[in-house]
C-alpha cells in the first residue's frame, strides 16, 4: 500500500513576525511630537539670542519669562486633563478671576497668607463644582455649561471689586514676589509651576484616574461598559480644573500684588491653545503634559521675543494663530496616517 506523498514545504516561505504592540507606536510619535516642540523652543529662543542677545539672555529676563508662564501654566495643566477626557472648559480665565478678587478683599486679608490662599483654592474648586455638576449630572453640554460660568464668574468678579483694583498689603504674599524668596536663582512661582507639571503628569501616565480619563476621552460608552462611573469622573475633571485655576490665582496674586475683575483675561485661549500645540486632541482620549507645558513656554517665549524687539501685539497675535492652526493640521496628519 502506497503512502500519500506529503506535498513539498516551500522553503522560501517567510515566517510572520511579530507585530510591535501598540503602545510603542503611541510612545515613538509622543517621542517626536516632544523632539519637536523643543525644537521649536530652541529655535526661538536662537532668534531671542540673536535679535536681542543682552535683553533676552539676561538671567532676569527669563526668570521673568518663566514666572509669567507659571499662571496659564497651572491653568494648562487643569484643562489638558478636561480636554484628553473629551470635554473643554471656556471659565478658567473669569475663575482665576474671580478666585483673585475674592481673596483679595478687606475682609479675606484679615486672616493673612492662610485666608487668601484657601480662599482662592476654595472659591477655584467651587466653581470647578458647579461645573461638573451641570455637565456630569445636568447633562448639559460642556461648551454652554462653561460659558455660562464664564459669564457669571465675570459679572460676580466685577460686582465684588466695584471695577476697582484691590491692593493686596499682607507682607507674606508680596514676599513671595521678591528677589529675596526665589531659591537657587528660580522663583518660587516656577517652583509651584513645576511641582504642578510634575504631578499632573504622574496622575495622567500613572494612576488609575489618568488611564480612566483617557478611556472617557476616548470612548465614553466603552468605559462605562468597562465598569468606569464616567459621570463622577467628569465631575472630579472640573473639580480639577477649578483646583488648578485656585493656585493660579494665588500666583496671579503673588505676582501682581493685586486682585483685579480683569484678572485672567483669555487664559482658556491661551490654555486651550497650548493643549493643541502639545499634542492634545480636542476630540478627547489623547494629551500629554509634557507637551502643554511646552506649549506655554514657546507661547510665552514668542510673546517676550516680540515684546523686546517693539513688535506689535497684533503681529503677535497673527503669529499665535499660524502656530495653532499649524498644530492642528499636523495633528489630522498624524490622525490620518494611523
Amino acid at each position: 500500500m502506497t503512502q500519500p506523498v506529503s506535498p513539498p514545504r516551500d522553503s522560501t516561505a517567510k515566517v510572520p513576525e511579530a507585530q510591535p504592540p501598540a503602545w510603542r507606536g503611541l510612545l515613538a510619535r509622543a517621542d517626536v511630537r516632544t523632539l519637536s516642540l523643543l525644537g521649536v523652543l530652541a529655535a526661538l529662543i536662537l532668534v531671542g539670542g540673536i535679535t536681542k542677545p543682552d535683553e533676552f539672555l539676561d538671567t532676569r529676563n527669563l526668570q521673568l519669562v518663566l514666572t509669567q508662564a507659571s499662571v496659564v501654566g497651572v491653568v494648562t495643566v487643569g484643562m489638558t486633563f478636561v480636554i484628553v477626557s473629551g470635554g473643554i472648559d471656556l471659565s478658567v480665565g473669569a475663575i482665576v478671576a474671580l478666585a483673585s478678587v475674592w481673596a483679595t478683599t478687606v475682609a479675606t486679608q484679615e486672616y493673612g497668607f492662610a485666608g487668601i490662599l484657601f480662599t482662592a483654592l476654595i472659591v477655584g474648586v467651587g466653581c470647578g463644582l458647579v461645573n461638573g455638576v451641570l455637565i456630569a449630572y445636568g447633562a448639559m453640554v460642556p461648551f454652554i455649561a462653561t460659558l455660562a460660568m464664564l459669564a457669571s464668574a465675570r459679572g460676580l468678579a466685577l460686582q465684588i471689586t466695584d471695577g476697582k483694583t484691590q491692593i493686596v498689603t499682607v507682607p507674606s504674599v508680596l514676599d513671595l514676589g521678591e528677589r529675596d524668596a526665589y531659591i537657587l536663582g528660580i522663583p518660587p512661582l516656577v517652583l509651584v509651576f513645576a511641582a504642578v507639571t510634575v504631578i499632573g503628569w504622574l496622575v495622567l501616565n500613572r494612576t488609575t484616574f489618568g488611564r480612566r480619563t483617557v478611556a472617557v476621552g476616548g470612548n465614553p460608552e466603552a468605559a462605562r461598559l468597562a465598569g468606569i462611573d464616567v459621570r463622577r469622573q467628569r465631575l472630579y475633571l472640573y473639580l480639577l480644573s477649578g483646583l488648578c485655576c485656585g493656585i493660579a490665582a494665588f500666583l496671579l496674586i503673588v505676582l501682581s500684588g493685586s486682585g483685579q475683575n480683569t484678572n485672567g483675561n483669555l487664559y482658556e485661549l491661551d490654555a486651550i491653545a497650548a493643549a493643541i500645540i502639545g499634542g492634545t486632541l480636542l476630540t478627547g482620549g489623547r494629551g500629554t503634559i509634557t507637551g502643554s507645558v511646552l506649549g506655554v513656554l514657546i507661547f510665552f517665549t514668542i510673546t517676550n521675543i516680540f515684546a523686546l524687539n517693539n513688535l506689535q501685539s497684533d503681529v503677535q497675535q497673527i503669529a499665535k494663530g499660524a502656530i495653532i492652526v499649524a498644530a492642528v493640521l499636523v495633528q489630522r496628519r498624524t490622525a490620518s496616517t494611523t
